[in-house]
């Protein structure tokens, strides 16, 4: 079977994560652009995708792309598409997409001329004039940009980041695909210490101990493509079992504080169910106070901003007071902190080594890296 292209939105800031991990996958001509990454591979790679990303916020199918600056363009180029070798007689085909610097800006408008003309194509394939929709979910996407229309078809249901172990959240929580992000640019694998001081819900350590076990973060939840017609069980079972495969066990140091009790508790729920309790700890804990003995280990941590949690000197003397403490660390630690605030690093106390633009929902934040200098062995 011929090659499928995929489209994967991400976060910005976070595209080349997702581009290393589709191509430790061995997905072919992976190509980054700004908020998503495209990338060529089978009907197999579905699954493995889905179950396996941790920096992608879905998986979508391209079916098609096209120029379209008017109605009739998109109608005609959404028509000439083959749907019915994708989507059954019995399917749900609900649009959704968006449209930018295009002379079709109406994003209502254009979703009813796409449904209109798939409609029109599976009608005359199927043989009716009014399809039932009372099937599985076959959510079509599209996306509109200086007049290039893209049509895709959704395989992931909810988005990526709902890994299936945080039913509720405390007050301005971390998406999952932006903490398993944190992780991964501050270079933890899984070898060293690793604390987040303000854990809150427990995201940050939770997805540094599935990095650390290299469990796969779909593994609790299912996707919409498993229900559909042309994608075989068997692909999802074959891909949930290469994935177990690729776990490993191993003796972890990772360590989770925060202030508030009922986030304590919360975290350590969240760890149950995420399978990964038995690595990590939650403790109640004063990060004004935090202080490690070890020579060496990772900080990953996404303090209050001052936007929505606290007043803003309220979240200066925070930091004020961290970055105190972080200074009697041994010189083997790093830290890497995600803040909005435009004078984080005058009120910690030190200017970063390194600044990364990231963005926490319509938040824009650096991530603030201060790097350690771990031990040569033999001293």
């Amino acid at each position: 079977m011929e090659k499928l292209r995929f489209s994967i939105p991400t976060l910005l800031g976070v595209e080349s994560l997702a581009a290393d991990e589709l191509r430790r996958m061995n997905l072919e001509n992976v190509q980054v652009e700004n908020g998503r990454v495209f990338c060529e591979g089978g009907i197999s790679d579905i699954p493995r995708m889905n179950l396996r990303l941790r920096t992608g916020e879905r998986v979508l199918m391209v079916l098609g792309s096209f120029p379209a600056e008017s109605f009739d363009d998109l109608f005609e180029g959404v028509k000439a598409l083959p749907w019915e070798s994708w989507i059954p007689k019995e399917a749900c085909f609900p649009v959704k997409g968006f449209s930018l610097n295009s002379k079709l800006a109406s994003v209502p408008a254009c979703q009813s001329i796409i449904k209109k003309a798939v409609a029109s194509r599976l009608g005359k394939a199927y043989g009716c004039e009014t399809l039932p929709e009372t099937g599985a979910l076959y959510q079509i996407q599209f996306s509109i940009m200086k007049d290039k229309a893209t049509l895709m078809l959704d395989t992931s249901g909810a988005g990526l980041y709902k890994r299936g172990y945080r039913a509720q959240g405390v007050v301005a929580p971390l998406r999952e695909t932006l903490a398993a992000s944190l992780v991964l640019l501050s270079g933890y694998r899984g070898k060293d210490p690793f604390c987040d001081p303000f854990c809150g819900s427990g995201t940050i350590a939770i997805e540094a101990a599935l990095i650390a076990k290299n469990r796969a973060p779909g593994l609790n939840r299912t996707f919409s493509a498993q229900k559909w017609s042309f994608l075989p069980t068997q692909d999802w079972l074959q891909a949930a079992d290469e994935a177990m495969d690729l776990e490993f066990d191993g003796n972890y140091d990772i360590w989770g504080g925060d202030i508030d009790p009922a986030a304590v508790a919360l975290a350590q729920s969240n760890a149950v169910k995420a399978d990964v309790e038995d690595i990590l700890r939650f403790e109640v804990a004063d990060a004004r106070t935090f202080w490690r003995k070890e020579d060496y280990g990772r900080i990953v941590t996404n303090p209050p901003y001052g936007e929505r949690i606290m007043e803003r000197s309220e979240a200066e003397g925070l930091y004020r007071e961290f970055g105190k403490a972080a200074r009697n660390l041994a010189p083997g630690w790093s830290i890497n902190l995600l803040s909005s605030h435009t004078e984080f690093e005058r009120t910690f106390g030190k200017s970063a080594d390194k600044k990364r633009k990231l963005y926490n929902g319509m938040i824009k934040c650096d991530l603030f890296q201060y790097r350690g200098k771990k031990p040569s062995k033999g001293t």
